[in-house]
């Protein structure tokens, strides 16, 4: 899931339209290509990614998986994810109504947390530490 959400690209949208937010004509546009990568690519991604997760969890659940600390990190780490999924509505949904409030530099940040969920969870499953 989180390589969905990135490839998505849709959390880098937002820092390009706060700085192009002068720019009414680009502004707009940003919406729509924010919307229609929301809508259209990262929420169907969502589903798509933790539809066969569940199903694998469920399946397979197993008395280890329930003492495996890594698999406890990594399944707050998949909420963590679908809190930013959900984050990233509420932004575009500010944007839309010409609300922001946030800054470039705080979008800047924002667009990071998906790579560091990435990483975080591809050590995790790798290592499978802490046991």
């Amino acid at each position: 899931m989180p390589l969905l959400d990135i490839a998505s690209q849709c959390p880098s949208l937002p820092l390009c339209q706060a700085l192009a937010e002068k720019d009414i004509k680009g502004s707009e546009r940003f919406k729509i290509m924010e919307r229609k990568l929301y809508r259209g690519i990262m929420t169907p991604s969502m589903l798509v990614a933790i539809t066969p997760g569940l199903w694998m969890l469920i399946d397979r659940w197993d008395p280890y998986f329930k003492t495996a600390t890594w698999m406890h990190i990594k399944l707050t780490l998949v909420i963590l994810l679908l809190a930013y999924h959900h984050l990233c509505g509420r932004f575009l949904k500010q944007f839309s109504q010409d609300k922001n409030s946030r800054s470039e530099r705080f979008y800047r940040a924002f667009n990071e947390a998906p790579v560091l969920i990435l990483v975080a969870v591809v050590v995790l499953v790798t290592l499978k530490m802490p046991a």
